[in-house]
């Protein structure tokens, strides 16, 4: 080692110089950022004034050395320094007073608990005496602006108008703000449809320009989906079919007949424009697409109008469902891929608005197997999310209704509305599985295998969307679509059939419960499922048990006694042939329920379900010795029968129920 020179030490000496250079470093820099000012500081409150040092406690953790408290204290005086200067800065301001005044009333009417209703109606009126005439100078600034979008808040019809007259030709460049553009939406949510009529129109002729802005985007846009009346949304919507629609918009030119967002309607009466209108809308949309900014409602409204417009199955046609499709990202399409998450952004949120999820189910329709199969896995983890969406149910449906591969569909979306994905303990995961049962959105997609599009469950909107994706699914589809029913009822069937057997005390209280008993027992049977719906059947008879007149009795609830009647009957009503269409295989309810009923026969014939007693002597599904048993009881017991009848004659249909059971014993 006698190559290598050792490094000596550094003296004392050397160290005491570089320790005093690094105070002296420190001290500089201090000195600096006192001198410096910064313009945050106007934008808060002053600070109260620093206390004298000499009533200051002492402080025992300052240090000895001299000259690290002599840098502390040289710290303190520069903070001092920037606080006092701030206020000379922001007193030196426009306004200063009268912002600063507005301030102190807002901090007292935020608090709107601690505030009595005489002092905070007394606050507004001092705050509108400050604002009034000047109001502009107020909403541009990140903390006087609250003080307006309070003002707006507490004041009156009257107030508010006089804020929206100073500010109408400012609604724009407040959109634009980064603080501002809260107030526009606080002026539509608190104003009265007149102050909506004068604030909308003010974004007519900018929507493009708007909607492209980073701040005014998002406020546009919501304004747009829960402000704006009908026409006022077409207005704003025909701008992005081409400059002429905006300019005629912004010279107010546009007259009530013209005022259709229909695409298809204004290409119909204008051919010669159809195709500078149609590359207008696509270079829109495309732009929104490349930049990810898939969440606007009026980009779902300019997306569903441009692909109505287009010939079924022309290139053009099929080009923009291809364009939807590149959103997904690549990888959903690997064999070893089982996540889509990171992909689908735009087909999630199209399937939560009115024209999206009409937009997804279109595509659906159209697509091929690889297509359905790449779309329904960007909804992988949001299922259950859509169940209970109003508009997002709809793609749910028609996943289960156009695929041909059910085992694809089945794991997809029965699986999930099942919770068979939730992860806890099984109490858990019957708790979501029953109230996505008992929801009136959720359990549409639950039980439209089951029901179909019975009136119940589809109402005519939706009914509508169904009708043409079947017209369209006739041209896409190959598989019968009994067949795919039966195929889907292999995941829900063992799911189902399990949550009434363990809640059907459950599920009998309210009516949505009775519904989804009656559908389940009727129709939800697949091979191998024979054991789990004589166990779903025993339990639901089980609650007939008791007095029928105890209170909390089922027989006592209209709900449970028309889902009794019906399983008795065997099957539900059918309108169209006035008969009862049977389950097959047969239910074979009657076996079940008489054993429990039959000592309390001519109770349950007296109460408010007498109906149960009627269908056993009408139904296919009941053993002729039963009806025998049936009558005979009835026979000893037509006094009671023809009491209750009189007694609750003033009941509507309780007479002719009695009438019948008192025909029935002749």
């Amino acid at each position: 080692m006698a190559g290598i020179k050792r490094k000596e030490a550094p003296s004392k000496v050397a160290k005491d110089v570089k320790k005093q250079k690094t105070v002296e470093t420190k001290k500089s820099k201090l000195d600096l950022a006192a001198e410096q000012t910064d313009d945050e500081f106007g934008g808060f409150d002053d600070e109260p004034e620093e206390k004298s040092t000499s009533t200051a406690k002492p402080n025992n953790n300052i240090s000895s050395d001299p000259k690290k408290f002599k840098l502390e204290s040289s710290s303190a005086e520069a903070h001092a320094k920037q606080r006092q200067q701030a206020r000379e800065r922001k007193a030196g301001k426009p306004n200063a007073d009268a912002i600063a005044r507005s301030k102190k009333i807002w901090e007292r009417l935020r608090r709107k608990s601690h505030v009595p209703a005489a002092e905070r109606k007394e606050l507004v009126t001092e705050l509108f005496e400050i604002i009034t005439g000047r109001v502009r100078d107020f909403v541009f600034k990140h903390d006087s602006v609250r003080v307006i979008q309070c003002a707006l808040k507490y004041a009156d019809k009257t107030q508010r108008r006089i804020i929206v007259d100073e500010l109408r030709s400012d609604v724009r460049a407040l959109a634009e703000s980064r603080y501002g553009k809260f107030l526009v939406a606080k002026m539509v949510v608190e104003g009265d449809q007149a102050v909506r009529d004068i604030i909308v129109p003010e974004f007519y002729g900018h929507v493009k320009r708007l909607m492209n802005h980073p701040e005014a985007g998002w406020i546009v846009d919501d304004i747009y989906r829960q402000i704006a009346s009908p026409r006022q949304k077409a207005v704003m919507l025909r701008e992005w079919y081409g400059t002429e629609f905006a300019l005629a918009n912004r010279d107010g030119k546009l007259s009530a007949d013209e005022t259709t967002s229909d695409l298809k309607i204004i290409l119909e009466e204008n051919p010669e424009k159809r195709r500078p209108i149609l590359d207008f809308l696509h270079q829109i949309i495309n732009s929104f697409l490349q930049k990810k900014l898939t969440a606007f409602t009026m980009l779902h409204d300019g997306m569903l109008q441009y692909f109505l417009a287009l010939e079924p199955n022309s290139e053009p046609h099929t080009a923009f469902l291809d364009l939807m499709k590149a959103d997904i990202e690549t990888k959903v399409e690997a064999k070893d891929s089982n996540d889509a998450s990171g992909g689908g952004d735009l087909f999630r949120n199209l399937a939560f608005t009115k024209s999206g999820s009409r937009l997804v189910c279109l595509a659906l329709a159209y697509g091929s197997a690889k297509d359905r199969k790449i779309i329904l896995r960007c909804f992988k983890d949001t299922v259950q999310l859509m169940a209970f969406d109003q508009y997002a149910k709809m793609v749910l449906v028609t996943g289960l209704d156009v695929p041909d591969d059910t085992k694809m569909s089945g794991k997809a979306i029965v699986s999930e509305l099942a919770a068979q994905s939730v992860v806890g303990s099984e109490e858990m995961r019957l708790n979501t599985f029953e109230s996505v049962a008992i929801s009136l959105t959720a359990r549409v997609p639950l039980l439209y295998p089951l029901a179909g599009a019975t009136k119940w469950l589809i109402n005519e909107q939706d009914k509508t969307i169904l009708e043409e994706v079947h017209a369209i699914r006739a041209t896409t589809s190959k598989k019968d679509p009994e067949l795919r029913r039966k195929g889907l009822l292999e995941y829900l069937a063992p799911p189902v059939l399990a949550l009434v057997t363990q809640r059907a005390s459950n599920l009998v209280k309210t009516s949505f419960g009775c519904q989804v008993i009656t559908e389940t027992l009727l129709e939800a049977h697949s091979e191998g499922t024979a054991e789990a719906r004589n166990a779903a059947k025993q339990a639901v008879a089980e609650l007939a048990q008791g007095d029928p007149n105890e209170e909390g009795h089922v027989a006592l609830d209209a709900s449970a006694g028309r889902m009794l009647k019906t399983l008795v009957l065997g099957g539900a009503f059918d309108a169209t042939t006035k008969t009862t269409k049977m389950s097959e295989p047969r239910l074979g309810f009657a076996d079940a329920l008489y054993p429990i009923i039959k000592d309390r026969l001519v109770e349950w014939a007296c109460s408010p379900s007498s109906f149960v007693v009627v269908s056993l002597l009408e139904s296919e599904d009941v053993d002729r010795s039963v009806k025998v048993e049936v009558r005979e009881a009835l026979k000893k017991a037509k006094k009671a029968v023809q009491k209750a009848a009189d007694g609750e004659a003033v009941e509507g249909d309780a007479k002719g129920k009695k009438d019948t059971l008192i025909n029935a014993q002749a």
